[in-house]
């Protein structure tokens, strides 16, 4: 009986390489395989540029507010970042159509930090009175309208007994304060020869005091009325005789910023409307809040 032999040869058949039979030869494995990974990496660039492209809307517009931990204006609870500021700042901007960021800064270095467009605006308990080495701070920022009143403080361990400048006014004595801080300018207006200690936060001044690290701090009267005399700070009190007169809270912008006038615009809306007054409310800070902006402009 004759044997039949079968000859496998290659064959081109509209361009794919086959073999007698019908067979696929191997290389047109390795072409569709290098021809998939192609389409997937392709596929994977596109995602990827997807994602970019929308990470980067050139439409979305976002405001940086810088601030310093301060209760009750700014500060953490649960790790989320609340307060009165806080709130009334992510308010305002998300009714102007901001996505809103907010920067921990260094206090001493907010006009830097601000001109520098690091931030866009500084909420954080912001005394609009006064100077800054001098220079008056409306020179240095434009400022929206006063929205809350405020004072500067003297806190004290509960068992000192002061009860005037004097007492407390002299190299033996070291009192603290935050750094370029309304603060400071009362110590160094009405207590300037006491030791004088900077603090990197109004919070690090009392612990300062609560630690027993320094005699005196002054502070915002609103963080310290928040704190003083209850929890870690049981052992402390605020000399009430030496309290500043009131000074006011504004927003800082850079010179020139148009912003300044768009929050104005909101600020004055949620004053009445009553949203403004809702958020103080839920910091026990309504009595505080000015009510009419044209007075103080």
């Amino acid at each position: 009986m004759a044997q039949t032999l079968y000859k496998f040869s290659e064959v081109k058949y509209n361009g794919d390489i086959t073999v007698a039979g019908g067979f696929p030869h191997p290389k047109q494995g390795v072409i569709m395989k290098k021809t998939i990974i192609t389409i997937i990496v392709l596929a994977a660039l596109v995602g990827v540029l997807a994602l970019s492209l929308t990470a980067c809307d050139p439409t979305e517009k976002v405001v940086v507010v810088g601030y310093t931990i301060y209760e009750p204006m700014n500060y953490f609870e649960n790790n989320e970042l609340v307060g009165f500021d806080t709130e009334l700042a992510k308010a305002v901007f998300q009714e102007l159509g901001y996505t809103v960021e907010f920067k921990e800064i260094n206090w001493e270095n907010k006009y830097i930090d601000l001109n520098s467009g690091n931030i866009d605006c500084i909420w954080n308990g912001f005394t609009s009175n006064g100077d800054d080495n001098g220079t008056p701070k409306s020179d240095l920022v434009d400022f929206s309208y006063k929205y809350m009143v405020n004072r500067q403080c003297v806190v004290v361990q509960s068992s000192n007994n002061a009860t005037t400048f004097g007492e407390l006014n002299n190299k033996a004595v070291t009192g603290v304060a935050e750094n370029g801080s309304a603060g400071e300018d009362y110590i160094e207006s009405n207590i300037a020869d006491c030791t004088l200690k900077s603090a990197t936060t109004q919070m690090t001044a009392i612990n300062e005091v609560n630690a027993g690290t320094c005699t005196f701090a002054v502070v915002d009267f609103l963080l310290a009325t928040s704190i003083i005399g209850q929890g870690n700070f049981a052992n402390l009190k605020i000399i009430n005789e030496l309290n500043s007169e009131d000074e006011q809270y504004a927003i800082g912008f850079r010179k020139g910023d148009d912003l300044r006038n768009k929050v104005n615009e909101v600020l004055q809306k949620f004053l009445e409307d009553g949203t403004t007054r809702g958020i103080a409310e839920k910091y026990g800070l309504e009595n505080a809040i000015i009510t009419d902006y044209s007075v103080l402009g």
